[in-house]
């Protein structure tokens, strides 16, 4: 086997609890994510060979390796994140299913099986090993696969001195999931040309934008009054809440779009008669739509308030951009991805994320950073997995990319 230790490495890295809490007010969010950082990543970053190796208050642990040939003048980047998302992560116990036959995987005894009926994308994994949950979990491969990739890249390029590369530096950081931990990325820290987040899904994905993004949170001030007696007096805050989004256009909903379709999504709605409040995430791929989405809900808030008085409060938040307006004006990390994938055999899978990573954030610090697949498929839940060997073609491409000369 080319990489030993990927397998332990990554079931060592998941069955530690590092899911993110969205209510706390600490960078990172969770404890957990401090202890895996300072008790298992940075000893293992100076095993495999990282120089400089430090963790910081915004919750990133980094390291250095140096260039073994001064003709590569590139510094890059490699990042991946270390919490995992709100599903159960505790006592993450996987299975091993080594030369998958393609028929139905029971997920331990928890009664949930993996079904290439219910998710096709089984049936491009037969005579692979998968290494899946045992139902009552997630696995947390997004992104503890990219983490384990890293560090065996780096570990193999440690032990193979005669792969020439320029400066890699490698960022481990947390709250992925919860969507700030970038915000207090230290760009200059840093001090790359170009970084990738390996952070992506199947084989081959390599991807450059992203969703711009932005919340809304509303309150909505009723008046209450006996039911009997309410015509005309009572203003019922949920039903200022319903109104509201029976106003936004019916069709632009996640369920209902995909590809460069953008959407308003409601998160939550709760209330009583005397106040509601409802959140809504807003996405869009183009600039100047995304910016109209916004002023739509300003709009049907003033139309509202003209109406009924001062009893709707809009708060619009911008979370993240599209980073294609970054990378776009330089596409060299994009185009090394691509040759050296076409050169390793993988097909580029090139689309768009419809959602963020935290090269959103970062390549808007003035770093452009892409993303590449990590190999994770159905994410986030009981039904997550990853194949071995997607994994060990992700540590080829990292390997390839931090290697690549221009010819």
């Amino acid at each position: 086997m080319k990489y030993p230790n990927l397998l332990n490495r990554f079931l060592t890295y998941v069955k530690v609890n590092t899911r993110s809490d969205e209510t706390s007010t600490t960078t990172p969010s969770t404890q957990s994510q401090v202890d895996f950082a300072t008790n298992i990543l940075i000893p293992e970053m100076k095993r495999v060979g990282l120089e400089n190796v430090y963790y910081l208050p915004n919750g990133y642990a980094i390291g250095t390796l140096p260039a073994n040939d001064p003709s590569f003048t590139r510094k890059i980047g490699l990042i991946s994140h270390m919490d995992t998302a709100d599903f159960n992560a505790e006592g993450v116990n996987p299975q091993i299913i080594e030369n998958y036959d393609g028929e139905v995987i029971p997920l331990g005894q928890s009664g949930f099986n993996l079904d290439p009926a219910d998710f096709a994308s089984l049936k491009k994994y037969k005579g692979q090993t998968l290494i899946t949950t045992d139902g009552t979990t997630l696995l947390g491969s997004d992104d503890k696969s990219g983490i384990a990739e890293i560090m065996t890249a780096i570990e193999y390029l440690s032990g193979h001195p005669e792969i020439k590369h320029g400066e890699i530096r490698v960022g481990f950081g947390p709250d992925e999931e919860i969507g700030v931990g970038a915000d207090k990325f230290d760009a200059i820290d840093f001090d790359v040309d170009f970084a990738y987040t390996v952070d992506g899904g199947p084989l081959g994905e390599l991807q450059f934008e992203t969703f711009s993004a932005a919340s809304a949170e509303i309150t909505f001030q009723g008046r209450n009054v006996h039911p009997g007696t309410a015509k005309g007096q009572m203003i019922n805050a949920l039903q200022l809440a319903i109104d509201f989004h029976n106003q936004l256009p019916n069709g632009d909903r996640p369920e209902l779009t995909d590809g460069y379709e953008g959407f308003y999504h409601l998160m939550n709605v709760e209330g009583t008669v005397e106040e509601a409040k409802a959140s809504y995430i807003i996405r869009d791929f183009d600039t100047v739509t995304f910016e109209k989405r916004k002023e739509f809900m300003r709009s049907i808030t003033n139309k509202m308030n003209e109406k009924r008085g001062e009893r709707v409060h809009l708060e619009l938040k911008d979370q993240y951009y599209n980073m294609r307006q970054v990378i776009e004006k330089d596409m060299t990390p994009i185009n090394i991805a691509k040759a050296v994938m076409n050169k390793l055999d993988i097909k580029p899978i090139i689309e768009p994320i419809r959602g963020g990573t935290d090269g959103s954030k970062i390549s808007f610090m003035g770093i452009p950073t892409p993303n590449i697949f990590a190999g994770g498929e159905n994410m986030h839940g009981r039904f997550e997995y990853v194949s071995l060997q997607t994994m060990e073609r992700a540590v080829d491409t990292i390997i390839g990319i931090v290697s690549y000369k221009d010819e």
